[in-house]
Parts: structure tokens; C-alpha cells; sequence
């Protein structure tokens, strides 16, 4: 059965972070649809400065986790600062972790998960300058390239994607793990 992923993505998403997992997904056979409350398409944040447009293949109010193996959240500043306020979003998140799916979160995109009630207990990295906000949400925080905590993959930054990508595609294959929990 083909694997079916979730990128949720909204404006102002670190272009590598959404395109870099995406592309490793996709070379492993997997489909991945770009979710967001936008409709249309959503605009890239590349480091310093607006990027190009990338296609919503599904709108959230549309898109339900049962229909999905994984959720891939990248970072970025902006996206998840507007995805953590979003109570769409939030629940679409915690269905995942609910239904026992690989959730992985790079960079800012921890914030969503914070908000969304789903890292206290767990083990996980973030970028840097969010070590106090995990740590003050439960969660254990660690300054490694790549955690891997049941099913729940996290990274710091874009120079860890390699490791983020190659994690991700490992737990995606390796399907539900019932100690994934919120």
C-alpha cells in the first residue's frame, strides 16, 4: 500500500524545510499533499526574504489524518507563529499523535506542537532559541541533529535535514508505534 503524506504548511514556511522532506518522501514512492488553511497556493520564506509559490494540494478544512501515514510540519518563523493559533490546525495536529502516526517537526515548527498539547514527557530537539519554550511545555530537550521519541521526529535547523529526512522516511515505514502518545 502506498504511503500517504501530510505536509501542513502555511505562508511564510522555510522554503528548504517544506521541499527538502517533501522530495526525499516522494523519492521513496510516497505521495505528499501540501495541507494549509490557505486555498491556492502558499508562499516560501527563503532565510531572509520571500521565495516562490507552492501548490495547496489540500485545504485543512478538507483534509483528515485518517487519510494520511504521517504529518511533516516544517518551520520557519511565520508558518508556525499563524499555525499555533489556528484550532484547525491544532486538532488536525493531534489527531496524528491520537491515532499513533509519525509526526515529524523541524526548526520553529515545535511551536505548533507546544500549542497543540502534544510534547509534555517527550523527548525532542527544536531550533535553539525555542530550548526554553519546550523545556517549559514538559518536554525534554536535547541539542542533537535528529530525535527520534516513538514515532515523534524532531531537528533544529536546516543543516540537520539529512538526518531529519532520513529519520522521517525510517519511522513513515515503520507505520503506527503504539507508545506515540500526546
Amino acid at each position: 500500500m502506498k504511503k500517504k503524506i501530510a505536509i501542513l504548511a502555511t505562508n511564510g514556511f522555510e522554503e528548504v524545510e517544506l521541499t527538502s522532506p517533501k522530495e526525499a518522501m516522494e523519492n521513496e514512492g510516497f505521495e505528499v499533499d501540501i495541507v494549509s488553511p490557505e486555498k491556492g497556493s502558499i508562499k516560501a520564506w527563503n532565510k531572509t526574504d520571500w521565495s516562490r509559490e507552492y501548490e495547496v494540494d489540500k485545504t485543512l478544512d478538507n483534509a483528515r489524518a485518517e487519510d494520511y501515514n504521517a504529518l511533516v510540519l516544517p518551520g520557519g518563523v511565520i508558518n508556525p507563529d499563524h499555525l499555533r493559533t489556528n484550532e484547525d490546525a491544532l486538532k488536525f495536529v493531534r489527531s496524528f499523535f491520537e491515532q499513533k502516526k509519525p509526526v515529524a517537526a523541524i526548526c520553529h515548527a515545535p511551536w505548533i506542537l507546544i500549542s497543540a498539547g502534544v510534547v509534555k514527557g517527550r523527548t525532542m530537539t527544536s531550533y535553539n532559541s525555542m530550548k526554553e519554550d519546550v523545556m517549559n511545555a514538559g518536554a525534554n530537550w536535547v541539542d542533537r541533529e535528529v530525535v527520534v521519541d516513538e514515532g515523534f521526529v524532531t531537528s533544529r535547523n536546516p543543516d540537520d535535514l539529512p538526518a531529519f529526512n532520513s529519520k522521517l522516511i525510517e519511522e513513515i515505514k515503520e507505520g503506527k508505534h503504539e507508545e506515540q502518545h500526546a
